[in-house]
C-alpha cells in the first residue's frame, strides 16, 4: 500500500506488514542511467538560457548580517538571529527588520535529502525522485562552478558528501547517491543542529523530504535560518497515498517505528485522512510563505523536467 503520514493518529502509513522497504534493486540501477543523463544536459542548457549567459561562480549574493555592501531590509521573523537587527529603522517605525548584505562569493550548495524508511516505501518511491532532484540540482551547480554538498539524514545525518566543484564531479555525486542506506525515523530538528555545527559556511540549502516528522518540521528549519543558511523546501509526495480504497478492518504499521494498531477503516475517515494531508501541506507552505521560503510541493506522478524548470523559473536556484 502507498504510504502517507497521518497526523491525527500518529501514524506515519497506511501499509500492510509486507510491503517492501525499498524499491526493487532493478529499478534503483536505473536511477542514473543514460536516459538521465540526458535530460542533465537538456536541463543544463536550459538554465543557461534562464541564466542569461552569467558567470555564476563569481556574483553577489545576499545573505543577513555578512558581507561589506549594504543591499537592503527584510522584515523579521521568530527564529531570525537577532543581531541582525536594525534598530535605527525600528527607533523611527517601532517595526523589526534585519540588515541585508552583498558579498561576492561561490556559492555553496548544500542538499539535506530525508533517506528516513518513508521515503524508500513504493515502486517507484520517493527516495528514488528525492535522489534524482538532488543530482540534477547539484549539476547545474557543478556546471556553475558553485561548491555542492550532498547530505543524507533521517533522525541524524546519516553520511556527507564533503563540497566539490566542477562539472566532471557528478559521477562523484552518483557514487554517493547510490551507495546511501535507509535511515530510520524522521528527525529534522536533531539532524539539522548536526549539520549546521559540523557545516559553517553559510548557502543555500535544498531540503528534500516527505517532511513525516513526529516533531513537526519547524524547529529544524528554524535551525538552518537562525544560523544564515537559506532554505528552499521541496515536499514529495505519492499521490497513491490518498488514492487508495483500504476499508474494513485492518492493521496499521510506522514503517519507521514499527508501531502496530488495529482500527477500522471507513469512508468517512478516509475523507477525513485526505483532509489532514491537505491541511498539513498548506500549514508547510504557510510556514514557507510567511518566512520568504521557496516552496515547492510535487508529486512522483509530476514530470521531472517541469519541476525542475519550475524550480529555475521561481528564481530559487539560478541567481
Amino acid at each position: 500500500m502507498p504510504y502517507c503520514r497521518y497526523r491525527t493518529v500518529g501514524f506515519e502509513s497506511l501499509l500492510s506488514r509486507e510491503a517492501p522497504l525499498r524499491a526493487s534493486k532493478d529499478s534503483t540501477s536505473k536511477t542514473f542511467d543514460e536516459e538521465f543523463l540526458k535530460k542533465l544536459e537538456y536541463l543544463y542548457i536550459v538554465s543557461q538560457k534562464i541564466a542569461a549567459g552569467k558567470f555564476r561562480a563569481k556574483r553577489k549574493t545576499r545573505l543577513v548580517g555578512s558581507g561589506i555592501d549594504f543591499a537592503d531590509h527584510r522584515q523579521y521573523t521568530p527564529g531570525d538571529d537577532v543581531r541582525n537587527l536594525d534598530w535605527r529603522v525600528y527607533r523611527r517605525t517601532e517595526k523589526l527588520f534585519l540588515k541585508l548584505y552583498e558579498e561576492e562569493e561561490d556559492l555553496h550548495i548544500y542538499f539535506l535529502v530525508d533517506n528516513s524508511r518513508s521515503m524508500h516505501l513504493g515502486n517507484p518511491n520517493k527516495w528514488q525522485v528525492a535522489r534524482q532532484l538532488a543530482a540534477a540540482l547539484a549539476y547545474i551547480g557543478l556546471c556553475n562552478l558553485d561548491r555542492v554538498s550532498i547530505v543524507p539524514f533521517s533522525s541524524h545525518v546519516t553520511d556527507r558528501m564533503a563540497p566539490t566543484r566542477g562539472k566532471a564531479q557528478i559521477f562523484k555525486v552518483f557514487n554517493f547517491l547510490e551507495r546511501c542506506e535507509p535511515g530510520e525515523q524522521t528527525t529534522m530538528k536533531d539532524a539539522f543542529r548536526t549539520f549546521v555545527n559540523e557545516n559553517k559556511r553559510a548557502g543555500l540549502v535544498v531540503v528534500i523530504s516527505d517532511y513525516y516528522d513526529p516533531s513537526g518540521f519547524e524547529e529544524g528549519l528554524d535551525i538552518l535560518r537562525y544560523h544564515r543558511f537559506e532554505p528552499m523546501v521541496i515536499q514529495l509526495y505519492d499521490r497513491r497515498e490518498l488514492e487508495f480504497s483500504l476499508q474494513g478492518d485492518v492493521e496499521l504499521v510506522d514503517c519507521e517505528t514499527g508501531e502496530v494498531r488495529k482500527m477500522t477503516v471507513t469512508p468517512a475517515m478516509v475523507r477525513e485522512y485526505r483532509r489532514v494531508f491537505e491541511e498539513f501541506s498548506n500549514d508547510l507552505e504557510t510556514y514557507c510563505t510567511r518566512r520568504q521560503i521557496l516552496y515547492f510541493r510535487a508529486a512522483l506522478q509530476q514530470s521531472f523536467e517541469d519541476l525542475v524548470l519550475k524550480i529555475f523559473r521561481a528564481g530559487g536556484f539560478l541567481k
